[in-house]
């Protein structure tokens, strides 16, 4: 018998409908599938991270290297590019890295590919004379960035709005001095920083200090706390403390400064809130943290 037309047109809007709601139910499966964060954040690389993962020696990442010569360069004396190995997840954000007054990229070397296998590009560099002071380890650390991004062999790996600078002891000064002239970074990181400079009202960058309850040469209380009180009050920015250290304790591989630079660099180079949870809260006093200050939640 055939259909009455107004039957056959229920049947087809009836039809439709059904067809729409598993259009959306499958749109929803796929939004909150593991994929769906990524999609809301383009830079975010990696898997999700665990406190095992950020304290491991290695990430998810295999890592290359390329050796630079202070020859193929100007600003500063060269260095090492430690770098995914992959190319599947696209660019990455990069970071340089200083040594500090006296020292040669080797005493910051363990950053280099424990940074990278996290998802940076690191550049360690040597400075243009182990005597320089931290205003000109800043212009070299920039100097270096360019370099990264406009003419080394992995400039194609590398996203350039979105790169960092550490540094130690005078480099860790020098962070603050790069961050300063050049507002456009996206994560500051000073290690045991040296600067007679301790007001900072310039700096827009988030801004991560670790200071030690040891040192002797850069004291915390004429330092680290001082430099970190001088950043803007309303900058995302933190001060670690580290219980039984030195000056000298980020020239060695040191869980707690990489689980906190790499949480650090993730959130605010990668603008990855995974990362949130290991910064905020701060990290409460313990065997490695003396004590800690900050500004939470982050803003940006």
């Amino acid at each position: 018998m055939p259909q009455h037309p107004h039957t056959a047109r229920r049947g087809t809007r009836r039809l439709a409908g059904l067809t729409a709601a598993v259009a959306a139910v499958v749109s929803l499966t796929t939004l909150s599938g593991p994929g769906a964060h990524a999609a809301d954040n383009p830079y975010e690389r990696g898997p999700a991270p665990t406190e095992s993962s950020i304290e491991a020696t290695r990430g998810p990442y295999a890592v290359s290297e390329l050796s630079v010569s202070s020859l193929a360069v100007s600003g500063f004396g060269g260095g090492t590019i430690y770098y995914p190995t992959s190319t599947a997840d696209g660019t990455f954000g990069a970071v340089a890295i200083s040594p500090g007054y006296t020292a040669y990229q080797s005493s910051i070397a363990w950053l280099g590919p424990r940074l990278a296998s996290q998802g940076f590009v690191v550049f360690t560099i040597d400075t243009n004379s182990t005597l320089d002071q931290p205003a000109s380890r800043g212009n070299q650390l920039l100097a270096a960035l360019d370099y990264l991004t406009q003419r080394s062999a992995v400039r194609g790996r590398i996203d350039s709005s979105r790169l960092g600078v550490m540094g130690h002891s005078m480099g860790g000064g020098g962070t603050l001095e790069a961050a300063k002239d050049r507002p456009s970074l996206q994560a500051a990181v000073p290690l045991t920083p040296w600067n007679l400079d301790k007001s900072w009202p310039e700096v827009r960058t988030p801004t991560l200090i670790f200071g030690a309850d040891g040192d002797s040469i850069a004291p915390v209380s004429s330092h680290a706390e001082p430099l970190y009180s001088g950043l803007p009050s309303s900058l995302d920015r933190a001060y670690l403390e580290l219980n039984g250290a030195t000056h000298f304790t980020p020239n060695s591989s040191n869980t707690t400064i990489a689980k906190y630079s790499i949480s650090w660099l993730k959130r605010f180079i990668d603008n990855d809130t995974r990362y949130e949870q290991f910064l905020c809260p701060l990290p409460r006093p313990s065997l490695t943290i003396e004590e800690s200050r900050g500004n939470c939640p982050h803003t940006s």
